[in-house]
């Protein structure tokens, strides 16, 4: 059978790579792409890099007839995505790219993202996608909210840790090196090239990035009890890729342990040997996630890093990943293409 996908929010860095990825996929066509603000343009006019594929031209949302759609992809900017969802017919299948869904109380949604919540019926049925740990419940759901792509990172590498109970859970930080694309492809004075090259800052200090609400959230629940981490972002000057990097007190060996039997049956998380450390370079336009551990000098403590591309794995693969799950296809469908490197 071949599934009818529709993507809204195609002229984005996200929305462009769910087509490439889903241009390769056996189960799936892409039947309408929308983007409001380029309608009646072709593909390549806002892609080139695409033009090799036979898509749609883009479209408004309103053009689209989604009772022929079997699965939509939303990715649109947080706020503008719960508006156009909510009113889609309740029985399409929908894959969230935004943040509009990712946290379950309308509360935290409005601290962290400044504005009432105005879906509640579809913020309530809503399913966290983290594919490794919500599988069975994504499998289920019509409404699926990706994650964001640092607190996916920042997962990977510390859930299990916190659910084992193997390191101090009052003592986490997490340092994040995120690349440019992560946000968005809207013009931005601090993206221009001579805002960004030759250096990189940090951003949102002191605790005040929004996916600290999924880490709040997520953390909290695997904990039993409530909660926080440190963490704080960094933007470099690259395209694509994420590198994590948390600090945590435990031992390194059973820190190791515990993250290999965490994922030794995951098909995209991969553990590496001991000692060894990842690199954004090896996971690039790929679904993987890379996780190494390292012991410090000082005894007892241990050294978790994680390298993912916030494209793929941290957003678009995920949402893909998901798709799959929803329409009872095998999960790694049009997923196991190798990194692009160098």
């Amino acid at each position: 059978m071949t599934y009818q996908i529709a993507i809204i929010g195609a002229s984005g860095y996200t929305g462009a790579e769910l087509i490439r990825l889903i241009a390769e996929h056996p189960s799936m066509k892409i039947k309408h792409l929308i983007a409001n603000s380029k309608a009646g343009q072709s593909m390549d006019q806002v892609f080139p890099h695409l033009r090799h594929l036979e898509l749609p031209d883009l479209v408004t949302v309103a053009e689209v007839d989604f009772l022929a759609v079997d699965l939509a992809f939303c990715a649109l900017p947080h706020k503008t995505s719960q508006e156009v969802i909510s009113a889609l017919p309740k029985s399409l299948k929908i894959v969230d790219l935004s943040a509009d869904f990712r946290l379950r109380k309308a509360a935290d949604y409005e601290k962290w993202y400044g504005n009432p919540h105005v879906a509640a019926k579809e913020q309530a049925e809503a399913v966290y996608g983290l594919s490794e740990f919500y599988r069975e419940e994504i499998r289920a759901a019509r409404l699926v909210a990706g994650t964001g792509c640092n607190a996916a990172t920042g997962q990977y590498i510390l859930r299990p840790l916190i659910k084992a109970e193997v390191i101090d859970l009052d003592q986490i930080i997490l340092d994040l090196k995120c690349a440019v694309s992560g946000a968005g492809r809207a013009l931005k004075e601090n993206l221009l090239h001579a805002e960004l090259s030759e250096g990189y800052h940090a951003y949102a200090v002191g605790g005040t990035h929004r996916h600290l609400g999924e880490f709040d959230q997520e953390f909290s629940a695997v904990a039993g009890r409530p909660l926080r981490i440190q963490f704080t972002p960094h933007l470099i000057p690259a395209n694509r890729g994420i590198l994590a990097t948390g600090y945590v007190m435990g031992d390194p060996e059973i820190v190791y342990k515990t993250l290999c039997e965490a994922y030794a049956q995951e098909p995209f998380i991969h553990v590496l040997p001991f000692g060894q450390t990842p690199s954004t370079h090896h996971v690039r336009g790929s679904n993987l996630c890379h996780i190494g551990v390292a012991g410090d000098r000082i005894p007892g403590r241990a050294i978790v890093i994680g390298a993912l591309d916030n494209l793929t794995k941290g957003s678009s693969g995920q949402a893909l990943q998901n798709a799959n799950l929803m329409l009872g296809l095998p999960e790694t469908t049009g997923l196991t293409m190798a990194p692009l490197y160098p």
